[in-house]
């Protein structure tokens, strides 16, 4: 089957779309699919993919911002597959109007939730409008400047037009799947929460260790992703500063913290656990297996993921979870449940605390975790892909849907 995938994130992306994204191409790679991955790519210098969409860096921010144009590809996909709401996602969608092909689109990111801490959410809508032509007035544009219910509701309309030109809704999580009722027309839901394959990774435990200038005795707490807003660094590091009164060897290690590190910095010295902090910018993701063996926790304080692949990641190398986010609480493609707390750093602070004092329940969430990670697999992913694949291409047309219905 030829799939062609669009993705706003660009490649190496420290974000859970465009590590969902490289993992999902690769999959179906493996199995013999032919995809065109379209992401942004350097605007002068040479593509990391043959279908690399030329692009501009936004200033002090890891953004690009892809210029598409799509009009000759070769050969003709049998799917569209978008993953975004941005350029290159709208590109996608109006490519596959004019063809006339099946669109699935994976709801990645809460962007109601994100369009109170990010600004670009707003030009980003107003240029998908502009770009789908929907015909919006100037009062409609100013709708999304002005914060509280009038922005929301211009959001959920131009979602409502993303739904509308959606023949089939990829929810990577039932939290994700129960917050699109919302909208007052959904084309078919399915729940299909994205596998991902860790890389093995030579460097030791004793080794990353010594490089981060953690005592090999020293309990780890490992927060992984970005320290921006939405990600909550606020009650991470205030339930790490109630950790520390029980546990006072405890170090915290964030992984992927670019930007907002002055901000933490400071929150972490107020916090007074700047001592027991090590800030780590974004590693390759081949990396990342190392940092979940030298930890005992991952601390995860986000309340607007939609599925959080770093839990998923930190299951499948046997480290225990422990989450603000009891939505999320349910593992991927089971019933078994994470350790989930009430999002307050008292209630973090006691669950890690627990995890880390008590061996015997330390163990008993590890070995679930990783037995969650095995019996949701790649291979079950990726079945769970394909069926959703020929569930469209069986369609005769990806137009308006005006049904309600959601698949596991």
């Amino acid at each position: 089957m030829r799939i062609a995938h669009f993705c706003d994130s660009h490649p190496g992306r420290s974000d859970g779309v465009a590590t969902s994204v490289a993992a999902t191409v690769s999959l179906l790679r493996s199995a013999g699919h032919e995809v065109q991955l379209y992401q942004p790519a350097p605007l002068l210098r040479g593509r990391a993919e043959p279908c690399g969409v030329r692009s501009v860096p936004v200033p002090l921010r890891n953004i690009r911002v892809g210029v598409p144009r799509f009009s000759g590809m070769r050969p003709v996909p049998h799917v569209v597959h978008v993953h975004t709401p941005g350029p290159v996602g709208i590109g996608g969608l109006r490519y596959a109007r004019a063809h006339d092909l099946p669109v699935v689109m994976t709801w990645h990111t809460d962007l109601l939730a994100y369009s109170a801490h990010f600004m670009e959410i707003q030009f980003g809508a107003a240029h998908a409008a502009q770009r789908l032509a929907l015909g919006w007035t100037m009062r409609d544009y100013l709708r999304l400047a002005r914060s509280g219910t009038e922005r929301r509701a211009q959001l959920l309309r131009l979602g409502q037009e993303f739904m509308d030109r959606t023949s089939v809704l990829i929810a990577p999580s039932a939290k994700t799947a129960a917050g699109l009722a919302e909208f007052e027309r959904l084309p078919p839901v399915w729940t299909v929460p994205t596998a991902i394959q860790l890389a093995d990774c030579p460097l030791g435990r004793a080794e990353l260790r010594r490089s981060l200038r953690i005592p090999e005795t020293a309990p780890v707490v490992l927060a992984v992703g970005r320290a921006t807003k939405e990600k909550d660094p606020t009650l991470l590091l205030s339930a790490f500063a109630r950790l520390l009164r029980h546990v006072p060897t405890a170090r915290l290690v964030m992984v992927g913290v670019k930007q907002n590190r002055i901000s933490v910095q400071r929150q972490a010295r107020q916090a007074r656990v700047a001592h027991a902090l090590s800030l780590v910018r974004p590693v390759p993701h081949t990396r990342m297996a190392a940092y979940y063996r030298m930890a005992d926790v991952l601390a995860f304080a986000s309340t607007t993921d939609t599925q959080g692949l770093a839990m998923i990641e930190a299951e499948a190398a046997g480290l225990p979870v422990v989450l603000a986010d009891a939505a999320l609480a349910t593992r991927p493609g089971t019933t078994s449940g994470r350790l989930s707390t009430a999002p307050d750093a008292d209630s973090m602070a006691t669950a890690l605390t627990k995890i880390l004092t008590d061996p015997k329940l330390h163990t008993e969430v590890s070995e679930a975790g990783r037995a969650a990670a095995d019996a949701y697999s790649a291979k079950h992913y990726l079945a769970h892909l394909m069926a959703v694949y020929t569930s469209v291409t069986k369609t005769d047309s990806p137009s308006a849907h005006n049904g309600r219905s959601v698949r596991t």
